[in-house]
């Protein structure tokens, strides 16, 4: 018998990126297939030749097999009750992004993965890439010196149709938490407080406010800000973001599509001192290996922690600290107001 065996549970365009990993790793089978919509589960068995169970309901498929992990596809508003079914038939749990549609549920879950004893962890597949992983090194070596200033532009106009186009909060709910992460990822720490602003720029094709602008602040004096837009036309950001992070001896920039670079300040006499220092340009540092990026490097991440008996970089223990920073960026928009998180 293979060590994981896997039940699907949602099986839109989105799972064919789980399933086909699934598929790739000798020691996993796929034992079901879970959708409430029988057609949806049958069609992607026949698409990638399964011939597991089909079933529209998770309980009865975790009764009905051997399975020990369950991954979940489903939209956030599902994801409570998958995880929870999950868990309490002793299955691990790798879900996607983001946790659940509040905090409140969100606490629910990782509460319940606590007592279980069992891992959740979600999908930030952003972290995953060689380029972050160089940045994160700039940051963490002292290159730039100490960090106190990091910012983050996302902007870009995606006409998805659908749930997004009629969502309130688009872009923090369901993109902004990916670079919010990353600022967490990158900075090694957690936020303490956030202001935010959140509109619906001019425009705009979404219902609700597709654009914001946020102020975190860190612990140790270190601002991570945040400035992006759904609705967005023309020069593009990456998805992933630009950054630039500035410390007390240079600033160190990643567009999210090149390699990262630092600007480091020349050491100077007092007597002759330039208005302006002069920098010197350190190239990034790529020490990440020949591992595998975005989705299947978080996932492999994922098996490796199941594997070795450890939590996941993505555990929900500490993902629901990522869901803190959009939800607190929701509320301070809300109010008005700064919001400690």
């Amino acid at each position: 018998m293979h060590r994981f065996q896997i039940v699907i549970v949602g099986c839109g365009q989105m799972a064919n990126a789980w399933v086909n990993y699934a598929i790739a790793r000798p020691d996993a089978a796929i034992v079901a297939l879970v959708d409430i919509r029988r057609e949806s589960a049958q069609a992607m068995a026949d698409k990638h030749g399964l011939s597991c169970g089909i079933y529209t309901d998770l309980a009865s498929a975790l009764q009905e097999t051997t399975a020990n992990l369950v991954f979940d596809i489903t939209i956030p508003a599902v994801h409570r009750e998958v995880v929870l079914t999950a868990l309490s038939h002793s299955c691990d749990v790798l879900g996607e992004k983001p946790m659940a549609p509040s905090m409140e549920e969100a606490k629910l879950m990782v509460d319940a993965a606590v007592r279980s004893g069992r891992m959740y962890a979600v999908m930030q597949n952003r972290r995953f890439l060689q380029p972050i992983r160089a940045y994160k090194h700039i940051l963490e070596s002292g290159t730039i010196g100490k960090l106190g200033f990091l910012t983050a532009q996302f902007f870009v106009g995606p006409r998805f149709g659908g749930f997004r186009d009629a969502m309130d909060s688009p872009l923090l709910l369901d993109m902004a938490i990916h670079t919010f992460d990353q600022a967490r990822f990158l900075i090694g720490a957690d936020p303490v407080s956030v202001y935010c602003h959140e509109f619906n720029p001019a425009g705009s094709w979404y219902q609700g406010r597709a654009a914001a602008a946020c102020i975190f602040e860190f612990g140790d004096g270190i601002v991570f800000t945040f400035n992006g837009s759904w609705a967005a036309q023309g020069v593009p950001t990456s998805w992933d973001a630009e950054w630039r992070a500035i410390g007390s001896h240079g600033t160190a920039i990643w567009d999210g599509n090149h390699a990262p670079y630092a600007e480091v300040v020349v050491p100077e006499t007092d007597a002759a001192k330039s208005f302006i220092a002069p920098t010197k340009r350190t190239e990034a540092e790529f020490q990440w290996g020949d591992r595998q990026e975005r989705h299947d490097g978080c996932l492999d991440e994922m098996f490796a922690a199941l594997i070795e008996g450890r939590d996941a970089e993505t555990v929900c223990t500490d993902n629901i600290k990522s869901m803190a920073m959009v939800y607190g960026a929701l509320e301070s928009a809300r109010i008005g107001q700064k919001v400690q998180l």
